[in-house]
């Protein structure tokens, strides 16, 4: 399989990302609240990628213990703060604003690849970088909601450091993948660390009332946003990190879910794009195209 197929890996999970809300949304009409939606689908998952394993091929969930490290860095400072932080943002500023403080993510994942990785600086990933983040930026509809936008410090700083746990996420896993470590052991451990932070936190009742509100459909919806949100996307991001740059595979991944949200919006919410956030889809779609020309080497 030809290295530059695996570009779409984190456009897909740049997209299973962006469908979050669809699931957040139903759950905190619940009353759930974020460590415990965070907790349910995280558990699940880790639960979910454990049962495959075990069954599939047991080899893969023996781990180096000097590499227990990477796990607990790529599940603590990487999921679970990016997921915290990216939470406390959105309860501080407008979804859009956060949503645009998130994207700059590949800011972060290219210096810290510059450095770690030897990743090259070339003028189309520059630019094709802006303009994924200018097109995130339309696409959020802040342009067409200005006066709305809620101001504060604090969540400025916490949706840049949802960016920056994000970027961290992609390096850690990225050194897992230079240790020979399987996609599936890094998602699983990730996911594992990032469970048992959260179990003091969650409100097992709560996740109880909802499951017995309707055993069977509420079930689904539960092991659907652990698949959708959490072990899909991981583990195609975390692919992709073992055939294409690091920052390549953030920025697409970052362009992803701005146009995912977007379209699923639209289907399940009837959230009609403005011209500005359609445009905004537009650039998204045209740095995409740049960034993935032929004559940009892969590695």
């Amino acid at each position: 399989m030809s290295k530059r197929l695996f570009l779409i890996f984190p456009l897909i999970s740049g997209t299973l990302f962006g469908s979050v809300g669809v699931f957040v949304r139903k759950l905190d009409e619940f009353h759930m609240d974020t460590y415990t939606i965070l907790s349910s689908r995280m558990l699940v998952a880790a639960f979910v990628l454990f049962i495959g394993i075990f069954i599939f091929h047991k080899s893969l969930l023996k781990i180096r213990l000097k590499d227990l490290w990477i796990f607990i860095a790529s599940g603590i400072l990487g999921m679970l703060a990016l997921n915290l932080c990216y939470n406390e943002a959105v309860n501080r500023l407008t979804l859009s604003f956060a949503a645009v403080l998130l994207s700059i993510s590949p800011v972060f994942v290219l210096i810290f690849a510059i450095f770690l990785f030897k990743e090259r600086i070339t003028f189309l990933k520059i630019v094709s970088m802006f303009l994924a983040i200018f097109g995130c930026f339309l696409a959020s509809g802040m342009m067409d909601h200005v006066s709305q936008i809620r101001w504060s410090l604090f969540g400025v700083v916490f949706g840049l450091l949802s960016a920056f746990f994000y970027a961290l996420y992609s390096i850690f896993s990225k050194i897992a993948m230079g240790r020979q470590y399987n996609v599936f052991t890094i998602t699983f451990y990730s996911l594992l660390m990032s469970s048992m932070m959260l179990l003091p936190h969650t409100d097992w009742l709560k996740i109880e009332e909802f499951i017995i509100a309707s055993p069977v459909k509420n079930s689904i919806f539960i092991v659907l946003h652990a698949i959708c949100t959490s072990v899909l996307p991981y583990i195609l991001y975390t692919v992709a990190l073992r055939y294409i740059e690091a920052s390549k595979a953030s920025i697409l991944a970052a362009s992803g879910e701005p146009i995912a949200a977007l379209f699923f919006g639209m289907i399940f919410f009837s959230e009609i794009p403005t011209i500005l956030s359609f445009s905004g889809v537009m650039i998204v779609i045209i740095a995409i195209a740049l960034f993935c020309k032929p004559n940009d080497k892969l590695v």
